[in-house]
């Protein structure tokens, strides 16, 4: 991984770490470098974004960028994520680009490009884009008269997105009573228009955007709303995405939340009833719950770990040639379908579930006994992300943890892929203890390397 590019594209406070001066060389050192892997002609590349206030700043100097070297720059506004990995295969351009920070606040933002078959750039593209970038773009030569780059405006990319989802998992949901939060992000317009083209008795809330209430309080990251609004309408489910709808966690009727972990399971055990779980296989990461594990053996399934992040499942799920895959989070990949996680082709997935085996969430949620979890932030300066462990209190400390929950827990730390943090987890029987037990970790992290 590079310094500039982290697990999912370049990310940071806008107009901080993220500026314009940065969005315009990556514009410009990403379409140089496309165009030139391309062989000849000039790159096509579409842009999305979500409904962070800072997008509109962000897209102007990454497609300014774009358009100093050549490139063609297709404007598809506000659309989720998978939506642009989706419609950059559909629409044969050369690459997509999403401006957006996912699940984190709105003050953030961020860069990521999508290859054209819809897949994050390898390692060895997003390093030649960083050289570039490096050396301050001095090698790249800029585009003169009739070669500059234009940029054309996409009216169509949501419909031809929500179609898409509808034809993939075709479903009639006329009497199903659902809620959705849309997190005021990327899916607040792509929800509704599947929902109901579906025939769903439909209730949305946190789909008016403002530019700057994207994830506050709502979403997949603050559930309780959901929760309320569900048993409040007599909802038979409830689903909530993250800011950029590449995440889906869902609320059963009873008003439970129920994470991604489970959602996965349900449906890999569905698919597997089907004839259709690839390899008998479901992809996680380590940060899955024993719960998963455990009643994946029972149902005799297989999951394979890797580290945390959605590239590096994505990544175990195409040199398998698995079909299902993701993390605790609600980030599933079903890659028989879409190329990126996909909170709504996650929702509907769920919702045929339910649709063909004739249960109510609650009833299929059964499949997974999740463990308690404690999981506390510890913030750190970057630099020190990945040394916290070397330091010998800090190592004693996890040691003393990993022998007092050994056979009875688990314990794990790891830094964040995209914020200034170590995160540690701790799982367990007793959820006072491991809370208590993650904090003191956490606090203990933090006071020597914030």
């Amino acid at each position: 991984m590079g310094k500039l590019f982290g697990t999912d594209g370049v990310r940071g406070i806008a107009n901080c770490e993220l500026t314009p001066q940065l969005a315009f060389q990556i514009g410009q050192a990403g379409a140089y470098v496309l165009t030139k892997h391309l062989g000849d002609g000039q790159a096509t590349i579409l842009v999305g974004k979500d409904t962070r206030i800072s997008g509109d700043m962000l897209e102007a100097a990454l497609t300014a960028g774009i358009c100093s070297v050549g490139g063609r720059v297709v404007s598809l506004g506000v659309i989720p994520t998978p939506g642009v990995a989706y419609l950059t295969k559909k629409y044969k351009a050369d690459a997509g680009v999403v401006i957006s920070a996912s699940h984190n606040p709105m003050e953030y933002n961020g860069i990521k490009f999508f290859n054209q078959d819809g897949f994050k750039l390898n390692d060895e593209i997003e390093l030649e884009i960083e050289g570039h970038i490096f050396h301050d773009n001095k090698e790249i030569p800029l585009a003169k008269g009739a070669d500059m780059g234009i940029c054309n405006r996409c009216e169509q990319a949501i419909s031809d997105y929500s179609d898409f989802i509808c034809s993939s998992v075709p479903l009639d949901l006329t009497g199903k009573k659902i809620v959705v939060d849309c997190a005021n992000g990327a899916s607040f317009v792509a929800a509704e228009k599947v929902f109901s083209q579906m025939g769903a008795d439909l209730t949305v809330i946190y789909n008016q955007p403002d530019g700057t209430n994207i994830n506050a309080n709502c979403g997949s990251t603050h559930m309780e709303s959901l929760c309320q609004k569900v048993k409040e309408v007599g909802a038979d489910v409830g689903f909530a995405f993250d800011g950029d709808a590449d995440r889906c966690l869902a609320v059963d009727e009873k008003g439970n939340i129920v994470n991604g972990d489970v959602m996965m399971m349900i449906c890999a055990s569905f698919l597997k009833k089907q004839g259709k779980l690839k390899n008998n296989t479901l992809v996680a990461t380590v940060m899955s719950n024993l719960g998963l594990f455990i009643a994946a053996e029972k149902q005799g399934i297989t999951v394979l770990k890797t580290k945390v992040g959605d590239r590096y499942v994505l990544e175990e799920m195409r040199a398998g040639g698995h079909c299902i895959g993701g993390e605790q989070s609600g980030h599933v990949i079903y890659l028989d379908y879409n190329s990126t996680g996909d909170g709504l082709l996650s929702a509907v997935m769920m919702l045929k579930v339910m649709t063909e085996e004739g249960k109510s969430l609650s009833e299929l949620s059964e499949i997974v006994h999740i463990l308690p979890q404690a999981l506390c932030n510890a913030k750190v300066k970057n630099e020190y992300k990945e040394t916290f462990a070397q330091d010998p209190e800090i190592a004693a400390a996890i040691k003393a943890l990993e022998e007092k929950f050994a056979g009875e827990g688990r314990i794990l730390i790891r830094p964040s892929g995209t914020e200034p943090l170590v995160r540690v987890m701790i799982e367990g029987n007793d959820i006072e203890e491991i809370n208590r037990d993650a904090k003191m970790l956490a606090d203990m992290i933090q006071s020597r390397f914030a």
